[in-house]
């Protein structure tokens, strides 16, 4: 019975943050009182692989898509153990929606003599977590013979979290702050992070660099005015390290990943890799280089919305 009630507890942490698993143990299980939490300042990212779509294919050489899936799957699963990081530990993975990849930062309530993070070092973080993963993905399409991209947005302001239905229920965030930081993604250009004004103000800050793009028409806002997070510079007076170079593919080992932001967080894990080209359904174990190397996001050329 023990064991029951330890496995369905570690179940219910993996589907829900820390703080809000410990508040439904702590509940009585008939209060079906909705949970939410109100928070000011949180930072929320949206990365999606636009042309994941174009890959996928249902053929009976991939086993109908399953292939394609089991690719997708890896890469998710190699984000996810990004998180693992210590220093990415104040990032909450909301959910996935197809080939997008959404978490936010801020998410945890300060009581007691918790002390509160600054929402700067809160978003210098999730920063730091999209930059990275520009490098899985690189490994991704390295090991796996594919040109996979990634496109990011990130917004900050007010959000109000809360857990949706009774069987498998969700923990999710809503408000503007959401909706905006979609959009920083869904008009994006592939290979960017593009942010809102308020997120460039509040990092500008600290040493990371800035491009101006300009207005964009955001659905629901109208005309905003965004920008491209290009990188971050060392400090000690070094010169500013430039994403404007041709992405390049290397040989490497995930134990030997160095990211653009060159963070002091240790490398996750070497994982399983596996090569899957649509339509072809082939499947074979890739080696895993030690070459160490450093990465680059890829310069792309800003597309006028239209």
């Amino acid at each position: 019975m023990e064991r029951v009630k330890l496995d369905n507890k570690r179940i219910l942490f993996n589907l829900l943050p820390a703080h809000v698993a410990q508040h439904f143990l702590m509940s009585n299980p008939r209060n079906m009182d909705l949970y939410y939490q109100s928070y000011s300042q949180v930072g929320v990212m949206f990365a999606s692989i636009p042309n994941f779509n174009d890959f996928y294919i249902e053929l009976d050489g991939n086993n109908m898509g399953v292939e394609c899936l089991r690719l997708l799957n890896e890469i998710i699963a190699d984000f996810d153990e990004l998180l693992d990081k210590e220093c990415y530990k104040d990032i909450e993975k909301i959910k996935t929606i197809g080939s997008t990849y959404m978490a936010a930062v801020g998410l945890v309530p300060t009581t007691g003599t918790k002390a509160k993070k600054s929402i700067v070092s809160h978003l210098s973080t999730l920063a730091d977590f999209a930059i990275e993963m520009f490098d899985v993905l690189d490994e991704i399409n390295y090991q796996s013979y594919n040109d996979f991209v990634l496109r990011v947005g990130i917004n900050v302001g007010p959000v109000v979290a809360g857990v949706i239905g009774a069987r498998r229920p969700q923990y999710d965030i809503w408000g503007n702050t959401v909706n905006v930081a979609s959009r920083m993604d869904s008009t994006g250009v592939q290979g960017k992070i593009q942010v809102t004004e308020e997120v460039q103000r509040i990092l500008k800050r600290c040493t990371y660099e800035f491009v101006c793009r300009g207005k964009v028409s955001v659905k629901g806002k109208g005309e905003m005015l965004t920008y491209f997070l290009e990188g971050k510079t060392n400090g000690n007076n070094s010169q500013p390290r430039s994403l404007n170079l041709e992405r390049k593919m290397y040989s490497y080992g995930r134990t030997n990943i160095q990211t653009k932001l060159g963070t002091s967080c240790p490398s996750v894990s070497s994982v399983a890799s596996f090569t899957v080209k649509a339509g072809l359904g082939a499947l074979q174990a890739s080696t895993t280089h030690t070459n160490q190397t450093l990465h680059y996001l890829p310069s792309v050329l800003a597309v006028k919305e239209t």
